[in-house]
């Protein structure tokens, strides 16, 4: 501590009381002159050594010495996660939120940091330091190219900006240091150190991996501690789950049981206040918790996911069935983590995960301030395929980090479209220029094999595209050089996929009249829309029937379609629970759904503003905002209307008291359920209006 300055250290002091010294890797940073120097910073320690402290001074520095500061993450459960972390530092009058132009310290996401670099120069000049969590993920498909563009049109927009970033190892880090123009610091130290290892199912003579998952479950409890299993598709997070809770039983402790009760009745409060019944997988996942196992996956409920994640921490759970998406996701280390698949379907089958992957999902085992070691255990089915897994994933080595600006399409479309909406690229060379500068253009040009091919490749790639958006109207030229066009305007604003926009752009050019049932389903075809996926293997006949009812026709039943009906049945003011046993699917995962599909409504309204088509403006307006509350078309000015309302009980008073509330009184209003003297006042007062 005695190495920064006071008025920072009192901050930490304060904010992270825990905090007593600074480990040898956070010593090897600050030792480095990292909080004096003006430089871009790579921080890349190990997971659980304590980056985000180390970025947190940085922003402390700049904050105190006038200026701003950004906190890039990648994922919004992130984003919130630091929000309330850093919520601690407004006691030293720091304003604290997720915009700089409001805050002197702002958690964004990597698309909403990516959308300041486009359109909000003035503001962007203003930020003075810029940290980015999980800083690796720029190798990611998805992510990495919204980020690696960011960052390139920050230098440029905000040359003095310093950039500071936070990663897990990288394997070519001096790569990524010239691009980034970057001093770097690395160091293995690990505060709890981390033992690897991989078992099979031999070693336990039995076939079943799970049985092996049992043993390390069972360890973790004689240390009264806990586990985390990853496994790779939901179904397998429930079976695992449901597995091993029937198998520890004669483990667990009468307190125990009491507190897992507890936890598995929060878990089923969550729909009924949503005002469902709680679905199968509620049932499910409810049944395991009682035992202390639980799953974790995207087709619960968010709130049972916080309910997990919080009662984790507090040791009240004692294995956690998980997606790898949670390797990415809040912090939930835990002293034993199993890795039981390695192996992940994509469209070219099953896949080995990267070692990469495996680092992260390892890095979940120890947990600071309460374990003194952490171990991670890889599953094998046989003693020479344990041989294979060592060899590859603990003795081997994490891949490079290569950009895939140019593997994902959609990103080579929007940055194009983002340079020319912003006015920094005219033509084709100011767009050469900037591609050029990307991690991506530094890396085939700095490529033995591919330099002299670089800059036609990167002409090639651009071309390409240009044409695309040129042929779809995206954008045009004109004396003045390239211009987005009104529609690419509309692109360029918002998050959404050029392929997105383009099939709702077709659509709605061919519409003749509105079908809500049509439009559904071709919201629930673009990757914008979050899925709702089957469960498993039960037939797909309702949904088919369903979609044969409402005029829609398909020759394969997918979870396109299971979206689709799931939607059609949540505007008529079907529940979790009615959805979920009538098509056999998450249905907990369909608020977050119909909310994405009320957006996505609004931009097909804005859509076909742009096309100087008003017909169906109003259609649109009901649409979204059926989507958004689950109602009929009946009681939408109801829900409107009346803040927190809600569907249930604006339903239950309608077929109660009728259309016209007026003459209905106050305390008439109070015998629905639900509803008490505040909110029966505003009820009447909308009523009289």
């Amino acid at each position: 501590m005695e190495t920064i300055p006071p008025n920072i250290k009192k901050i930490i002091n304060t904010c992270y009381p825990y905090i007593k010294e600074f480990n040898p890797a956070q010593k090897a940073v600050l030792e480095s002159g990292y909080l004096e120097d003006n430089s871009n910073y790579i921080i890349a320690i190990p997971t659980a050594s304590g980056k985000t402290v180390l970025g947190v001074m940085a922003a402390l520095k700049t904050i105190l010495d006038g200026g701003k500061a950004i906190y890039a993450a990648p994922l919004l459960s992130i984003q919130n996660e630091k929000v309330k972390e850093f919520k601690k530092f407004e006691e030293f009058d720091i304003n604290v939120g997720k915009h700089p132009s409001s805050a002197d310290l702002s958690i964004m996401v990597f698309e909403s940091f990516d959308m300041i670099t486009r359109f909000s120069w003035d503001t962007l000049r203003e930020v003075d330091t810029l940290i980015i969590d999980e800083f690796h993920m720029i190798g990611e498909f998805s992510r990495g190219p919204t980020l690696e563009c960011a960052i390139t049109r920050a230098k440029k927009i905000n040359p003095n900006l310093k950039i500071v970033a936070l990663s897990a190892t990288l394997e070519n880090m001096e790569d990524i240091k010239s691009w980034l123009d970057a001093k770097s610091v690395e160091h293995d130290y690990r505060p709890v150190p981390l033992n690897k290892e991989v078992l099979d199912t031999e070693m336990f003579n039995t076939k079943n991996k799970n049985d092996v998952i049992v043993k390390v479950l069972e360890k973790a409890i004689e240390d009264n501690s806990q586990s985390l299993s990853f496994v790779s598709t939901r179904r397998f997070t429930e079976s695992l789950a449901s597995y091993v809770s029937k198998k520890i039983g004669k483990k667990i402790t009468k307190e125990q049981k009491i507190r897992f009760k507890e936890v598995a009745n929060k878990l089923l409060e969550v729909p009924e206040k949503k005002g469902s019944k709680p679905t199968t997988t509620c049932l499910k996942l409810a049944e395991s918790c009682e035992k202390g196992a639980v799953f974790h996956h995207a087709g619960l409920f968010n709130e049972q996911k916080e309910i997990i994640e919080e009662e984790f921490r507090e040791g009240n759970i004692l294995m956690i069935a998980a997606t790898p998406s949670l390797m990415y996701g809040v912090n939930l280390p835990s002293k034993y983590v199993v890795i039981r698949d390695y192996t992940r379907w994509t469209s070219q089958g099953p896949q080995a995960i990267p070692v990469f992957d495996y680092e992260q999902m390892s890095g979940r085992a120890g947990r600071p301030q309460y374990d003194d070691v952490g171990y991670s255990y890889l599953i094998a089915k046989s003693d020479i395929e344990a041989l294979e897994l060592e060899e590859k994933y603990i003795n081997g080595d994490v891949e490079p980090t290569n950009s895939k600006l140019v593997d994902n399409k959609d990103a080579v479309f929007k940055q194009i479209i983002a340079q020319i909406a912003s006015g920094l690229s005219k033509d084709i060379n100011e767009l050469k220029e900037f591609f050029e500068t990307t991690f991506y253009g530094f890396q085939m040009q700095n490529n033995p094999s591919m330099s002299l091919f670089a800059l036609d490749s990167i002409q090639f790639e651009i071309e390409s595209a240009l044409e695309f958006l040129l042929q779809n109207r995206i954008i045009r030229a004109s004396p003045e050089g390239l211009k987005t066009t009104d529609f690419g305007n509309l692109i360029a604003k918002s998050n959404y996929a050029v392929e997105t926009a383009v099939k709702i752009k077709e659509f709605a050019s061919n519409m003749e009249e509105f079908d809500t049932a049509k439009l559904i389903y071709q919201l629930a075809q673009t990757p914008d829309l979050p899925q709702i996926s089957f469960k498993g293997r039960k037939s797909k006949d309702p949904v088919a029937e369903k979609m044969l009812e409402s005029g829609l026709f398909s020759t394969n039943i997918g979870n396109i379609e299971a979206t689709t009906v799931s939607l059609i049945e949540w505007i008529n003011e079907r529940n979790e629970f009615e959805i979920e046993n009538k098509y056999n699917v998450y249905s907990a995962s369909t608020r977050r759904t119909a909310y994405e599909a009320s957006l996505l409504v609004k931009f097909t309204k804005s859509t076909l503003e742009v096309l100087g088509n008003y017909s169906y403006l109003k259609d649109l307006d009901y649409l979204s905002a059926r989507l958004y509350y689950g109602v009929k078309e009946d009681i939408i000015p109801l829900v409107l209307g009346v803040k927190r309302l809600g569907r249930k009980r604006a339903r239950n008073l309608v077929k109660t008291f009728g259309d016209d509330l007026r003459p209905v009184p106050e305390k008439d209003l109070q015998k629905i359920d639900g509803i008490g003297p505040t909110l029966a006042k505003k009820i009447k007062l909308f009523a009289e209006k």
